[in-house]
């Protein structure tokens, strides 16, 4: 499945790397490779948990906006935010697990949408994501220097 993949590649992204090269910020924002991986958590909240159970981003235990989920705690680790996204994924496929592609979800702010489409959406942005993620990795492998990536 291709958001399998995408879900998988992000979070590959961090592989090989050190704390510090995970957390480098390269760009304006606040984009960074461990960033992504914790957003890409974030979304597989919004659109898995939120849209189809109705709670809240509170209640969830997920920031209100996408901009705060790239931000890194202190306590955040490689292995930290690589866990807990591979724990949202999990919770994501149970959460549609006897649900069809036409079923509709109801608790995302856009309205109600058809499973298909959510499955669509994250697909696109994950896919998104990922060229960031080559982008930030490619660079943070050759500051390393050709001896060292």
């Amino acid at each position: 499945m291709f958001l399998d993949d995408h879900r998988a590649a992000l979070n590959a992204c961090v592989d090989g790397l050190t704390e510090e090269e995970a957390r480098r910020s390269l760009v304006p924002s606040r984009t960074t490779l461990l960033g992504l991986v914790k957003h890409a958590t974030f979304v597989e909240g919004v659109w898995f948990d939120e849209a189809i159970t109705r709670r809240s981003r509170s209640e969830i235990g997920i920031p209100a906006s996408p901009d705060e989920s790239f931000i890194l705690d202190p306590a955040d680790t490689i292995d930290s935010i690589r866990a807990s996204h591979q724990r949202a994924c999990a919770a994501s496929r149970e959460a549609t697990t006897g649900l069809g592609l036409e079923d509709i979800v109801t608790g995302n702010r856009r309205g109600p949408l058809p499973l298909r489409w959510v499955y669509l959406h994250m697909i696109r942005e994950l896919a998104q994501h990922c060229g960031h993620a080559d982008i930030l990795r490619e660079q943070i492998l050759a500051a390393r220097g050709p001896e060292n990536s």
